[in-house]
């Protein structure tokens, strides 16, 4: 065993003598703060006027956690205020132009006649039964017919339909509500369905009415298992109304498309839609009517003929004819005429045929003449390939987006195009490239032509796939939105395209052997050469001027060169 020193002892005892006295002194403070408690509990502290002062001190921190805890409930209920706020705003229309219900009030508008809608006979004879039914709509109850409910206007735009949907109210004599299929559905789910039976509650205030939707196509489009539910909200509530009321309410649904294809079949069945009317483009008569109406109020010279006009403005809407007049006039102002003249209207033509004109493009003359090349290779082959449609006008100064523009006119309204016409159709437009392989080479082509060479490409694909033009595809329509091809069958369809491309006149720009165009324009080398000279020098020319030039006479006659001579020299001395 081993035995611990003295000293180690008495370090020891002292060490646990320290601590017991510090004990004893905590003790001794403990109960002198205990009966200074007492002793002031004695003598009336802690009742009243004379309270017990107590201070709690919090831990850090707390301050600050109770702070982002405030700042994060404000802020929750804050967003919900506001999306409820906005969505209330939303419905109600006050951020707009004015009330929502403001925009389904009656239009106070012109009031149209059918005596103001020209070139649609045919349309205004369908809807006439509309107007005697909206006159009245007893007549019709008596003997047990009905009418229907909608009425959907279809053709391209520029027509006439929103026009003639007013001619019916005008003529009837009652309210027309107008709606475009945009204006319904907007960033807040229902907002639509609440405006389509506003805009129902409104017509029957007023009733009898006529509601006209624009653009129904907006709205109306077939629905699918893939649409959000959202999106069929507002259709859906358009179904139920057209039909929540009677037949002999005198309301009457008008709405106008630029693609009823589009439709939801559910919209256009027996009891909704179930009345159509087409608004075609004007026929020659149709566009004489128009035009007339239109220069009721333009001061025309005596030599301006409507049905020259009509003639040579085929495939031109009714707004394109106001288009055409307004800009003859407003050209003939600016030139200080006393009277809108032909030649007036045939820059308006042009214009919007072909675009504005940009003369203060520069252009250097290498790049000016082998435009002229191109545009003449164009001019050529429509005028010496069979059932090529007519050359109307050749130019190449910059118009638009183009260099040069070659514009062709049908001589009368077609309503079909043949396979010859097809064809004709890809002849020139690979004109254009073939003469500049022929002039400058093929390692000098420029990308002129991609305008070109995209047209011909969707003429050719559509002549095999829609309209049965091909032995090997077969008279069949095949539709590339409906995954009914197969990836065998578009190669054939490619295969068949590009035959069809090789035997008439694309080859020489896929492979090396001559074709078409390229045999043609060979033949009509000289006639080429004149053409892209006179163009150069001349700029623009019309069908009768290029006869002239690839026959080798002079475009103008000489009393015509010094007319223009004296014009020119008299201009430079007043500037």
């Amino acid at each position: 065993m081993s035995s611990s020193s003295p000293a180690a002892v008495s370090s020891s005892q002292q060490a646990a003598q320290e601590v017991l006295a510090g004990k004893e002194t905590i003790a001794r403070s403990t109960r002198t703060d205990l009966d200074a408690l007492g002793a002031a509990l004695g003598r009336g502290a802690g009742v009243p006027g004379n309270p017990i002062v107590v201070t709690l001190n919090e831990p850090k921190g707390t301050v600050f956690l109770r702070l982002i805890r405030f700042v994060v409930s404000a802020g929750l209920v804050a967003f919900f205020v506001l999306v409820v706020l906005s969505i209330w705003v939303e419905n109600s229309g006050l951020l707009k132009a004015g009330p929502r219900q403001a925009e389904f009030e009656p239009i106070q508008a012109k009031t149209y006649k059918f005596s103001d809608v020209h070139g649609v006979d045919e349309a205004k004879a369908e809807l006439q039964e509309i107007v005697e039914f909206l006159k009245d709509p007893a007549a019709f109850g008596t003997l047990g017919g009905k009418l229907p409910k909608g009425v959907l206007l279809t053709g391209p735009p520029g027509t006439g339909k929103t026009m003639l949907a007013r001619a019916v109210a005008g003529e009837a004599g009652v309210p027309f509500l107008f709606a475009s299929g945009s204006e319904f559905d907007e960033m807040f789910v229902g907002v639509g369905a609440k405006r389509v039976r506003d805009l129902f509650a409104a017509a029957r205030k007023k009733q009898p009415a006529i509601i006209f939707i624009d653009e129904l196509d907006a709205i109306g489009g077939k629905r699918s298992s893939r649409d959000q539910h959202y999106m069929k909200q507002t259709l859906n509530q358009l179904l139920v109304e057209m039909d929540g009321f009677l037949q002999n309410e005198g309301i009457i649904v008008i709405a106008a498309t630029n693609f009823p294809d589009s439709l939801d079949p559910a919209l256009v069945r027996p009891g909704r839609f179930d009345k159509h009317v087409a608004v075609p483009l004007p026929d020659v008569r149709g566009r004489v009517q128009i035009l007339q109406h239109h220069m009721k109020n333009v001061l025309t010279a005596p030599e301006v003929d409507t049905m020259i006009l009509a003639r040579g403005t085929v495939g031109f809407s009714g707004a394109d004819l106001q288009n055409l007049v307004n800009q003859a006039a407003v050209k003939a102002a600016r030139d200080g005429a006393q009277a809108v003249s032909l030649n007036h209207f045939e820059w308006a033509k042009d214009r919007i045929i072909m675009g504005a004109e940009r003369k203060t493009t520069f252009i250097s003359d290498e790049v000016k003449k082998m435009t002229a090349y191109h545009e003449g290779g164009h001019a050529l082959v429509a005028l010496y390939t069979e059932g090529a449609m007519p050359l109307h006008k050749v130019t190449c100064v910059p118009r638009g987006h183009a260099l040069g523009i070659t514009s062709q006119l049908p001589k009368d309204d077609r309503y079909s195009v043949s396979l010859k016409e097809y064809l004709a159709v890809i002849d020139v437009c690979m004109g254009g490239r073939v003469a500049e392989e022929l002039i400058y080479g093929p390692e000098n082509v420029t990308s002129g032509a991609s305008s070109d060479l995209k047209r011909a490409t969707q003429t050719a694909r559509a002549m095999v796939k829609n309209w049965g033009y091909s032995h090997k595809i077969g008279p069949v329509y095949l539709n590339d939105r409906e995954d009914t091809i197969s990836p065998k069958k578009k190669d054939e369809i490619e295969d068949e395209v590009r035959s069809l491309f090789a035997a008439h006149a694309a080859v020489c720009l896929l492979i090396a052997g001559e074709s078409r165009v390229a045999a043609l324009l060979k033949s009509k080398s000289e006639e080429l050469h004149r053409l892209a000279n006179a163009l150069v020098e001349h700029e623009t020319l019309d069908a009768e001027e290029v006869q002239k030039v690839i026959r080798g006479e002079p475009i103008r006659n000489i009393d015509e060169v010094i007319q223009e001579d004296l014009s020119r020299l008299k201009k430079d001395g007043t500037s």
